[in-house]
């Protein structure tokens, strides 16, 4: 466009020569706004017909050029220029100058787009390395996390392995040593004679059994604070044969060893009770910590052998201890028995 306003070296501005400037004007900008092509070739093609009755089109036919070379509208381009040759033969009185003017600005439409074609390919390289590069940065950063959180798990495993390992220690061998003590005091304390010796034997006799005490519930606490949730609850899922098992647990690592063993005491007894009671072919089994509790789901798609939706929770032992065990934690335990069985237990956060 600003090099077709250099015509007005040549020519005198009139009507038909603003006309057409605008008319140029709102062809480049359909050539930018306007998404169908056809659009865009029809305008393309009606301002190039335009130049053979008004005398001040060509001057911008450049445009034209360049629109139907970024819609690779190779024919119209031929079309455009042939227009103009015979519009210059036919029409024009200044054919060689006008005819030169022309032609070398399509030749600069030509290289402008080539330009910018150029530049739009560079361009698209970059967002698609920006975007690569945030694809790898995000997959590592993933790889990142998991590699973390299972570091972290692994750790917190190799923890509890070594809790059992020393509770297992202390059990087979102190408290074996320990055993050993208290009976051979206690048997001095039968064959004894002496008066002098019997405060001294009854101490001693005092300090194995408390120290026999502390080992037995260091070992208890050990072993209680060893359990792994999540270990027990895939072998026990990896034991039940009877159906497919899906499991989704999502709890935190340091979790009550009261929680712990409720929720394993829950999920083998529902277990065994899919076994005896139901013919179902697949098991749901949820586990899932929340910020203010903790929620264990249980639930199949079998129907349920004598039992009715108002006794599901009152009749059978099992589901007796289930409740409670979760009443003991103060937490909410449901039962549902449409389409299927299903177990809703809730135990709320200490706070």
């Amino acid at each position: 466009m600003i090099y077709g306003m250099f015509s007005i070296l040549y020519v005198d501005i009139d009507f038909q020569f603003v006309f057409g400037f605008l008319c140029g004007v709102i062809l480049m900008c359909a050539g930018y706004f306007i998404e169908k092509r056809q659009v865009r070739t029809a305008a393309g093609l009606l301002f190039t017909l335009a130049g053979l009755a008004l005398l001040d089109f060509p001057y911008f036919i450049p445009v034209v050029v360049y629109i139907f070379l970024r819609d690779r509208q190779y024919v119209f381009v031929v079309t455009a220029m042939l227009l103009e040759i015979y519009y210059f033969i036919h029409v024009s009185e200044f054919i060689l100058p006008f005819f030169c003017f022309v032609t070398f600005g399509a030749l600069l439409a030509v290289l402008l787009e080539k330009r910018t074609e150029q530049f739009e390919y560079m361009e698209a390289w970059f967002k698609r390395s920006q975007d690569d590069s945030r694809e790898r940065n995000f997959l590592l950063s993933e790889k990142n996390k998991a590699l973390l959180e299972k570091q972290d798990y692994a750790l917190y495993a190799a923890t509890l392995r070594e809790r059992n390992r020393i509770a297992r220690e202390i059990h087979d061998n102190v408290g074996h040593v320990l055993s050993r003590s208290i009976l051979l005091v206690g048997a001095m304390k039968t064959i004894n004679k002496e008066a002098t010796m019997q405060p001294l034997i009854e101490n001693l006799d005092d300090s194995l059994n408390w120290a026999m005490d502390s080992i037995r519930n260091s070992v208890h606490d050990l072993h209680d604070e060893a359990v792994n949730l999540q270990e027990s609850v895939q072998n026990l899922v990896r034991e039940f044969k009877f159906c497919p098992v899906e499991l989704c647990y999502d709890m935190g690592q340091d979790l009550p060893k009261e929680i712990k063993y409720c929720f394993i005491s829950i999920t083998k007894e529902a277990l065994s009770n899919v076994i005896k009671h139901s013919n179902a072919s697949r098991v749901v089994l949820l586990m899932r910590e929340h910020p203010a509790l903790y929620q264990l789901c249980i639930e199949d798609n079998g129907t349920v052998s004598g039992r009715t939706s108002s006794q599901s929770t009152t009749s059978g032992i099992g589901l007796v201890n289930m409740q409670e065990r979760v009443r003991t934690l103060n937490g909410t335990f449901q039962t549902m028995n449409d389409r299927g069985f299903k177990i809703f237990v809730t135990i709320p956060k200490e706070l």
